[in-house]
């Protein structure tokens, strides 16, 4: 059952990539174009076919009844003003951005049928190259609409995802910016300043713990420096609550105090024991 007529993604990246192969598997539009920056990029999607048509000019957005804004945080802000000068007020618009308050607050404004949403599908790797049609099934997805948000709007982008195969939950920009900073932000930080102060010439004996461990440090720069300040204030607590309970373990082991230690660590198993 075909949703939309024209389909646009903006950014034919990972994430963007993988909605427009998974769109196009579903046949859930007539066409779907993408533009991009890179030009190995907009050969790439050619050949892979991810897209019907695809250009680095936002101007093959034009006459889309549905926009997929799927770039960095900082870009999707920055590129709303130009964007809505191309495609019509009736263009139903969505981004894939990994902090939601500061993206909701602005582009509601400037997009009438605007609805925030978060796939929780990512990956480590980059690129259209990695991209998957059945990256989102079973993945979760969280919308975040505000008061503001056009119920009709609400509605078609939740079946939209429910298509790909994703379970759609619904959270509040702000409630969503302060889980995220905790079971996403933190962990990534946290992998980047791991893998960050070990010596170069230690890194030959880490085994797979500690590939493991800080697999997510191999993530991309631009990404995610746009996600920590985007939404700094919570990442910001995060790191303190963080800090709070090292310092209770560095307290603990200065004191030889087991029965602490082994606390943390059995609670810290269940936790992660739980996680599906």
């Amino acid at each position: 059952m075909k949703l939309f007529k024209k389909v646009a993604i903006v950014g034919v990246g990972l994430i963007g990539g993988s909605i427009a192969l998974a769109i196009k598997k579903n046949r859930l539009a007539d066409e779907v174009v993408g533009v991009c920056r890179s030009k190995e990029t907009l050969l790439l999607a050619r050949r892979m076919k991810a897209v019907d048509l695809i250009s680095r000019d936002l101007e093959i957005i034009k006459g889309a009844d549905l926009l997929i804004m799927a770039a960095p945080v900082g870009m999707i802000i920055r590129s709303a003003p130009e964007i809505s000068r191309i495609i019509g007020r009736d263009c139903l618009v969505t981004d894939v951005g990994s902090t939601k308050k500061e993206i909701v607050l602005k582009l509601e404004k400037i997009f009438p049928n605007f609805v925030g949403s978060h796939p929780m599908a990512g990956s480590e790797k980059r690129g259209v190259a990695n991209a998957s049609p059945g990256i989102f099934k079973g993945s979760l997805c969280i919308l975040t609409p505000t008061r503001n948000t056009k119920r009709s709007a609400l509605l078609k982008i939740s079946k939209l995802w429910a298509k790909l195969g994703s379970r759609v939950t619904v959270v509040t920009p702000s409630a969503h910016d302060k889980i995220l900073s905790l079971v996403s932000h933190l962990p990534h930080l946290a992998a980047f300043c791991l893998i960050d102060i070990i010596p170069d010439d230690f890194l030959k004996f880490g085994s797979n713990g500690l590939k493991d461990t800080t697999r997510i440090a191999s993530s991309e720069a631009e990404v995610w420096k746009d996600i920590f300040i985007s939404n700094r204030r919570p990442i910001l607590e995060a790191i303190e609550r963080f800090q709070k309970r090292l310092s209770a373990v560095r307290s603990a082991l200065r004191k030889k105090d087991l029965k602490f230690l082994e606390k943390v660590l059995v609670g810290a198993k269940k936790k992660r024991d739980s996680l599906k």
